[in-house]
């Protein structure tokens, strides 16, 4: 008899362990947006010398509460998508994509452009 509640002891205790494993993995899982924070990827390649005055700059931000151009707020669709036209000044302009996410933490993504008039290219 005494083997019987040993065993069923070690069972029960088993159970309990993989039962508690289980949800310490789903929570890692879950968790793992929370970890990486905010994500902003472009999915246009723009060449940096340009000969049109706008350009636009498409992509893809997760993990995000709010998202700028340049200090101005651009939004996302439901999937993150974004779109945002940027005009560039004559010669050599930034641009700075920043995202926040809702506990405060930033990811910048920088790209310079110059922009040259057709006759200035060749």
């Amino acid at each position: 008899m005494r083997d019987w509640f040993s065993f069923r002891t070690a069972v029960q205790g088993s159970a309990i362990f993989v039962c508690l494993l289980f949800a310490a993995v789903y929570i890692a899982y879950q968790a793992r947006f929370l970890l990486i924070g905010p994500q902003i990827t472009l999915t246009n390649d723009v060449p940096m010398l340009q000969n049109t005055r706008q350009i636009t700059l498409t992509g893809n931000a997760s993990n995000i509460s709010r998202l700028w151009l340049n200090g101005r707020p651009i939004f996302t669709d439901r999937k993150g998508t974004f779109t945002a036209a940027v005009i560039l000044e004559n010669g050599y302009t930034m641009t700075t994509l920043t995202a926040e996410d809702r506990y405060g933490r930033t990811t910048t993504i920088t790209r310079p452009f110059m922009y040259a008039p057709m006759n200035f290219i060749n």
